[in-house]
């Protein structure tokens, strides 16, 4: 059940009291996908992936996956988020602001005509996060709606390949 939704069932990471950056956020529904998402990659590394060769997000999974990776897996590879953002008083600024390790780089997308979640929402999102010590790389796409574009997807192949070069034979791929 999704909230936004007046309760109706809807294919969603988690709930939300709604669509805004100026509301709490549903921890209850974050935290147990966090749990199954844990289960996931604990199952990768038990195959032979090194946790420092994941990467995850997108969109409302993007938010997932920063609260994945960020409150929980801070040894991951890296985050991507396109068309993503966290609400101003997140759980995972709460935790980033005790945290002094390495922390995941992030990857940003965000089209500047996004009427869903707006442009400025993954800004601000982006420029907290950098506050509080990520190394981000965030890129704007003028006149893209809340979608995936071409250009969008090659700029992240092109990460994807740099934070995730081509093991030497013999390591697990």
């Amino acid at each position: 059940p999704y909230t936004p939704l007046k309760g109706g069932i809807s294919n969603v990471w988690f709930d939300r009291f709604k669509i805004a950056n100026d509301c709490p956020e549903h921890l209850e529904s974050i935290d147990a996908m966090c749990q199954v998402l844990t289960g996931l990659i604990d199952e990768e590394v038990k195959s032979g992936i090194r946790k420092n060769r994941i990467l995850v997000g997108f969109s409302m999974g993007g938010c997932m996956a920063m609260h994945l990776a960020y409150r929980n897996h801070q040894d991951l590879a890296g985050v991507f988020v396109l068309s993503s953002f966290l609400n101003k008083a997140s759980a995972v600024y709460q935790t980033l602001q005790k945290s002094d390790g390495v922390l995941p780089e992030l990857f940003q997308c965000h089209g500047t005509a996004d009427e869903l979640v707006f442009h400025s929402w993954g800004e601000e999102t982006n420029s907290m996060l950098k506050f509080l010590g990520v190394n981000t790389k965030f890129y704007s796409f003028p006149n893209l709606y809340h979608e995936l574009s071409k250009s969008e997807l090659e700029k992240l192949k092109s990460w994807i390949l740099t934070k995730l070069p081509r093991e030497v034979e013999g390591q697990n791929e």
